[in-house]
């Protein structure tokens, strides 16, 4: 298994990113930080192989917290996810070593495409580190393995809705192990309740969740959905 740290300062996006990577063979979430200081905590409490990095985050940017790792002797990779795209940003990130740079928002296909690639070098990298000297050849297979492909926008969703607010929903709801109303999940997300019914509505519609009716004293159902299981 490929030992993940997700780091984000904002929790609900943290948790759609680990949410992500657990949905990838071969990859696993160890911890999860929301600011340098814990992310820097996390490496050398317990190393991991890859760090999802945002760059903005409340004591010191992404790239900085990269340098200090370089400074402490960690060789962890890097993988940033952040919607920084200024070409000075992403050149930067370049020179300290990062495998890849996703620009914010993304889809679960973009982030796999870049995860499965990853796989692939460290693969790759085993196979010819065997060898003890790599030659040309070994070496351009090394560097093509990082290579990807433009990843597709998520099929199947409407104008208005979002693959990242749809998997935060299902998140919620999958470990909730019970049926939750509207106004639960509106709660549990930080969404608004009519956007919450309207991403519930959809689920359902497309059998992702299941709808049942709770009666009360005022004699009108409460709608309350639950993860169906794929």
């Amino acid at each position: 298994m490929i030992d993940v740290l997700v780091v984000d300062d904002d929790f609900r996006v943290a948790e759609i990113n680990a949410m992500y990577v657990g949905k990838v063979p071969g990859f696993r979430v160890t911890a999860r930080a929301h600011s340098a200081a814990q992310a820097l905590a996390a490496v050398e409490r317990t190393p991991v192989d890859l760090v999802l990095l945002d760059h903005y985050l409340p004591d010191r940017t992404g790239l900085e917290l990269v340098h200090h790792m370089r400074e402490r002797g960690h060789g962890t990779d890097v993988i940033m996810i952040t919607a920084t795209g200024d070409v000075a940003t992403v050149q930067a990130a370049m020179r300290l070593g990062a495998l890849h740079y996703l620009v914010k928002p993304f889809t679960f296909t973009a982030l796999r495409t870049r995860l499965d690639s990853y796989a692939a070098l460290r693969r790759t990298v085993e196979r010819v580190g065997g060898r003890g000297v790599a030659g040309q050849e070994q070496v351009d297979r090394i560097f093509g393995a990082l290579r990807t492909t433009p990843a597709a926008s998520s099929p199947g969703l409407p104008t208005g809705h979002s693959e990242p607010t749809t998997d935060l929903i299902c998140g919620v709801l999958h470990r909730a192990g019970q049926p939750l109303s509207a106004h639960e999940v509106a709660l549990r997300t930080g969404l608004s309740r009519s956007t919450a019914q309207r991403y519930l509505r959809r689920l359902e519609q497309v059998g992702r969740l299941r709808l049942s009716l709770k009666y009360g004293d005022t004699g009108r159902p409460e709608h309350r959905y639950a993860w169906v299981a794929p």
